[in-house]
């Protein structure tokens, strides 16, 4: 964890914690989410519990990209609180907010001609003010950030000539380099081929087992979740349906609800983690 996180959680003593004891960094209190009238999300509870990896699952339209919006405080609620750490989210300053959780959204782009380095720079922003400026702090975490996802020698390429993994280790870089200990993803793996699904997915694992991160984000791929994830969401039209670790969301009945698919699910001969294998849609 970092110094900027653990201040943050020492100074709040009002942070929530699970039943077991584990503390909640984000926790959604009957949150209704949407676009103008329409309703996306509704009357939904969630905790995201320190130390885990969380993977939110779902048809098309149920609302995943939308929660995560609201847990990264993108989107407010109309009715119900997001709360980081004990506290309302829309009520803590903007700063603050994102010395502790970084978002990286669906299909980031950066500006034309941007390079790698100047955008993990990026990440340090939330940590400059009028009285501190660039500092070596600031060069050695940009630096240590390239390095430990692997593409210190891409510093000066323009993030635009990236290839798809590429491009996302380094987004995964900046918020690295952020210093936040709580990060959101909004499918990660949206647009890469299976080999560099798994690569992104890998350093992830990475993030969470050797830095300390705690991890939400939303996937398609429901092997891939299993297989990536200590928690599953399932959501289906703006609702939780069903939650917990894999082998207790990924059944064949909750498949059926949930996605309308049949299909056999089996013990994958690698992770020992829930495989899908589908017999088709209803």
């Amino acid at each position: 964890m970092t110094p900027n996180a653990e201040t943050a959680l020492a100074e709040d003593t009002q942070a929530p914690v699970g039943p077991d004891g584990t503390r909640v960094r984000l926790r959604a209190e009957g949150v209704r989410l949407g676009y103008g009238e329409r309703v996306v999300v509704d009357d939904l509870d969630l905790d995201v519990l320190q130390g885990t990896v969380t993977a939110v699952i779902g048809p098309n339209g149920c609302g995943k990209s939308t929660l995560l919006r609201a847990l990264g405080r993108l989107l407010r609620p109309t009715r119900g609180h997001v709360l980081l750490d004990g506290r309302k989210i829309d009520e803590m300053p903007t700063k603050q907010v994102a010395t502790v959780l970084g978002l990286l959204p669906q299909a980031p782009t950066a500006p034309e001609g941007l390079t790698v380095g100047d955008l993990v720079a990026r990440g340090r922003h939330p940590h400059q003010a009028w009285y501190r400026q660039w500092s070596g702090d600031d060069e050695e975490a940009v630096a240590e950030a390239l390095a430990w996802t692997g593409i210190s020698d891409l510093a000066e390429r323009p993030v635009d000539e990236l290839s798809g993994g590429q491009r996302q280790r380094a987004w995964i870089s900046m918020a690295l380099a952020q210093g936040t200990d709580l990060l959101l993803l909004d499918e990660p793996t949206t647009f890469l081929d299976l080999a560099h699904q798994v690569e992104v997915l890998e350093l992830v694992e990475r993030l969470h087992e050797e830095r300390g991160r705690t991890v939400v984000m939303v996937l398609h791929d429901l092997n891939l979740a299993a297989r990536y994830a200590d928690r599953l969401v399932a959501m289906k039209a703006g609702r939780i349906v069903a939650q917990g670790e894999p082998a207790d969301v990924i059944t064949e009945p909750l498949l059926r609800e949930v996605f309308g698919l049949e299909a056999k699910v089996i013990t994958d001969p690698v992770a020992g983690t829930p495989l899908v294998v589908p017999v088709g849609t209803r």
